[in-house]
């Protein structure tokens, strides 16, 4: 029972330093939110107003017409890493430049328009992939401080007292023998 308290208490203190680990990386990760979030919200606010000159240059039904970019052009490209077991990703959105065809009535407004809304996706894959992060290590380290908190404010309060009453049991046989034994002679 000994042994499996230390193994116990080791296993604590392994969780415990997997918290502080997921913790630090958790810190880490919020530090890049929040400054893909100010880029994301800027590529927003330019992507509106290049939207809004296009709109005023073609109309809504003008510009609906203008074509969408090709997806085949577009790719995102992931990058993995684990960190106490938890899958971390990195990603990068990549596209190649496209003319329009000619049959449409190309307008500068309508470019800036739709750059502007590429580098809107550009900015949103690396942020969606941090909320992913987030997400997992947010899960994990309810995992291991649930785990740790287990071992400390049960199992191994249990162990202790189950131990505590062995040890008890022990000495009250050890008495017993010990008065026997000045009995018998």
């Amino acid at each position: 029972m000994k042994d499996e308290r230390r193994a116990m208490h080791e296993g604590y203190v392994f969780l415990d330093e997997k918290c502080l680990l997921l913790a630090g990386e958790i810190l880490r990760q919020l530090r890049r939110y929040a400054t893909l979030q100010a880029t994301f919200a800027a590529a927003h606010a330019e992507a509106m107003a290049a939207l809004q000159a296009a709109v005023l240059r073609h109309g809504l039904e003008g510009l609906q017409v203008y074509p969408p970019r090709d997806p085949a052009d577009a790719t995102i490209a992931p990058a993995f890493r684990t960190l106490m077991g938890v899958r971390l990703q990195d990603a990068a959105w990549h596209a190649r430049p496209k003319p329009p065809p000619d049959a449409v009535e190309r307008s500068p407004e309508a470019e800036a328009c739709r750059d502007r809304f590429l580098a809107l996706l550009a900015a949103e894959t690396p942020l969606a992939a941090v909320t992913g992060n987030l997400e997992r290590l947010h899960g994990e380290y309810r995992r291991a401080v649930r785990r740790a908190r287990a071992l400390q404010d049960v199992l191994l309060p249990e162990l202790e007292a189950s131990i505590g009453d062995i040890e008890t049991r022990l000495e009250e046989l050890e008495q017993e023998d010990a008065i026997w034994m000045r009995q018998g002679t």
